[in-house]
């Protein structure tokens, strides 16, 4: 089990019914919490599971706005483009550039649980005490494979180990409704969104044993 610290200015954890103009749940998706995790250490031979996500600073708001593009260049131009086609492969930023509202948290601290699984692709060397030792050096040290990221990549995250002890979260209890788990990606060709019931206890969104709708 892992204690992982994270803070930043901003976060965006955008709920998928709203796809034009983001807005984000009022805190981090497990599936979020699980990518900031693997962007720490990610191993094929361990499956990491978010246990729980402690709430430390009060859940703000702030609305900005934001440049964005409107498409993007297909998979099928691509591959006609590398067969001999002249499709271009390229977005006119003046033609596709749109301004768009985004409902943000602000000034955002958390501490995520997690455990790991060993799985199948795991080599018979590998066992969780050595998993376990180096997952905590490199929080330790401030090792990444990429930059955590907290629901968006322009909001990077700051982390550390927690260094243990209780955690100061915000006295604040209430149901947060549907919300995103993770994506089931036992059928490749149909990966689908799953989904459960998120209740914020005095600060913390536990996770552990949560029912998971499809």
């Amino acid at each position: 089990m892992i204690q992982l610290e994270v803070w930043g200015p901003y976060a965006l954890f955008s709920r998928p019914e709203l796809k034009v103009e983001r807005a984000s749940y009022d805190v981090p998706t497990p599936s979020a919490a699980r990518g900031m995790v693997e962007a720490i250490y990610y191993h094929p031979g361990l499956r990491w599971h978010i246990d729980r996500i402690y709430v430390m600073n009060p859940i703000r708001f702030v609305s900005i706005r934001r440049n964005e593009v409107m498409s993007k260049i297909s998979a099928r131009n691509v591959r006609q483009a590398a067969q001999g086609g002249k499709q271009d492969l390229y977005l006119a930023t003046p033609q596709e550039i749109v301004q768009r509202s985004s409902l943000l948290l602000q000034d955002v601290h958390y501490v995520i649980e997690a455990h790991f699984d060993m799985t199948d692709k795991a080599s018979l060397s590998d066992n969780p005490g050595k998993f376990q030792d180096i997952v905590t050096r490199r929080m330790e040290r401030g090792q990444c494979f990429n930059t955590p990221y907290l629901g968006c990549r322009e909001f990077s995250a700051s982390f550390r180990r927690w260094p243990g002890g209780p955690i100061p979260t915000i006295p604040e209890t209430r149901d947060l409704g549907l919300m995103l788990y993770d994506f089931d990606y036992s059928d490749p060709q149909h990966i689908t969104p799953t989904y459960f019931r998120a209740k914020l206890d005095n600060g913390v969104l536990n996770v552990r044993d949560c029912e998971v709708l499809r």
